[in-house]
């Protein structure tokens, strides 16, 4: 079984948000001996904002490293040359779609005051997946999935709530369940250690990831980690869905850590 994480981070300076790491620079060579330790095989980085140089740095990684790192990257969606960037986007190493936060205050407008409207026929017609952190905004992710069928959307971390725990965390959650009626909307079941108000193997969420999981099956449901803000160590983050997790059978596992997601971005590994 190969095991894939569905959202890494790596940079090279600036202060990381949140509760990630607080370190000037998490490096492809750290995050791998990290993999190696857990046994994860590969993983695809989603460069941060709080590095300008991140893109850069990510696909350095997938040009150096192309069997262990993939990349959903970004650029600026209110400046119009972003635009000229969609046709040759995959061109880069590694790189296989897009993927945008909303955390900046002028930044969470954007899927509803039009910013983002050129960007969806766009990505559509490029074969580009884009990934989201809208949590607050599924319904909106509603109406673009199904105006643009083969557009493929990703929601991250299970559409939790930035810094709430159990219950709190997951007052999304009809909603995301209400997008999984759309096939071209995938879910990433990652970050999960840190919606728990309990240590591992943080069974107070369970019920949470097994609904998710019943309502976007194995082939939309991806296991990963964010794996800089975590709560618990790395191989806990793997064990957590291989062992734990009674809802998932082997052929589930299969799947969700890791064919499945590469199945959705299109990651050919060796």
């Amino acid at each position: 079984m190969q095991i894939i994480d569905s959202q890494v981070h790596l940079w090279s300076s600036g202060k990381p948000n949140g509760a990630h790491k607080q370190v000037s620079s998490f490096t492809a060579e750290e995050l791998i001996a990290a993999m190696d330790a857990a046994g994860v095989d590969g993983a695809v980085i989603h460069p941060p904002g709080w590095d300008e140089r991140a893109g850069e740095v990510a696909v350095d990684a997938a040009r150096r490293y192309p069997n262990r790192f993939a990349v959903l990257g970004r650029f600026p969606l209110d400046k119009p040359e972003s635009r000229g960037l969609i046709d040759g986007w995959k061109k880069q190493p590694g790189m296989l779609g897009l993927r945008f936060t909303f955390l900046l205050p002028h930044q969470k407008t954007w899927l509803t005051d039009g910013t983002m409207d050129w960007l969806w026929p766009a990505a559509e017609r490029a074969g580009l997946p884009v990934g989201l952190a809208a949590a607050e905004q599924l319904p909106v992710l509603a109406q673009v999935a199904e105006r643009h069928p083969r557009l493929k959307l990703i929601v991250d971390h299970l559409a939790a709530v930035s810094g709430k725990k159990d219950g709190e965390a997951f007052a999304s959650l009809p909603h995301l369940v209400a997008l999984a009626k759309f096939p071209n909307v995938a879910v990433k079941a990652s970050a999960a250690p840190g919606t728990s108000s309990e240590p591992y193997p943080f069974r107070c969420i369970q019920g949470y990831l097994k609904r998710i999981f019943d309502a976007f099956g194995p082939k939309r449901y991806f296991w990963g980690t964010d794996l800089t803000r975590m709560p618990c160590t790395y191989r806990q983050c793997v064990t957590h869905f291989t062992e734990e997790l009674p809802f998932l059978g082997a052929a589930d596992k299969e799947l969700v850590m890791g064919q499945a997601f590469c199945d959705w971005l299109g990651w050919k590994r060796t």
